[in-house]
């Protein structure tokens, strides 16, 4: 068993919430600005999703389901199979074109990698690039806001 690892980023998007939701829960849409996930498949249940992860030279694949939806607040996620990870992603409207968005991941890094990695320095590698991730949303949701 390896050990749970657990990053928070926050972006604030020039959007209304209506269209950052939107954008966010286009999920098979996430390797656009998602650089790692090479691949989001929903599965019969549309609550069921199959997701690939390409990274440093390794490769994930595992099953997540929707544990929680609260429209337009939050969605909240848990692995089912494979890579285990959970997480959490929460909207805060700012006003009527500005919202918040807090992202949480965590995940256990898995045993055979444990002894290979000083967690402080794959926290803060994992931490940047969910950011980047994160300020590569904002980007495309604040385009589509633009552009409407």
């Amino acid at each position: 068993m390896g050990r749970w690892l657990e990053h928070s980023v926050v972006a604030e998007i020039a959007a209304p919430l209506e269209l950052v939701w939107a954008v966010w829960i286009d999920l098979e849409a996430m390797p656009l600005w998602m650089r790692w996930i090479e691949s989001v498949v929903t599965l019969d249940d549309p609550d069921l999703t199959e997701w690939t992860l390409a990274a440093q030279g390794f490769r994930f694949q595992w099953k997540a389901r929707i544990s929680q939806r609260v429209e337009g607040q939050q969605l909240h996620w848990e692995s089912v199979g494979g890579l285990p990870t959970k997480g959490a992603v929460r909207f805060y409207p700012e006003g009527p074109n500005r919202t918040a968005v807090k992202l949480t991941v965590s995940y256990e890094l898995p045993g055979i990698l444990a002894p290979l990695m000083d967690s402080a320095m794959l926290g803060g590698l994992v931490s940047k690039e969910l950011q980047a991730n994160l300020d590569r949303f904002k980007d495309l949701v604040e385009e589509r806001a633009a552009a409407r």
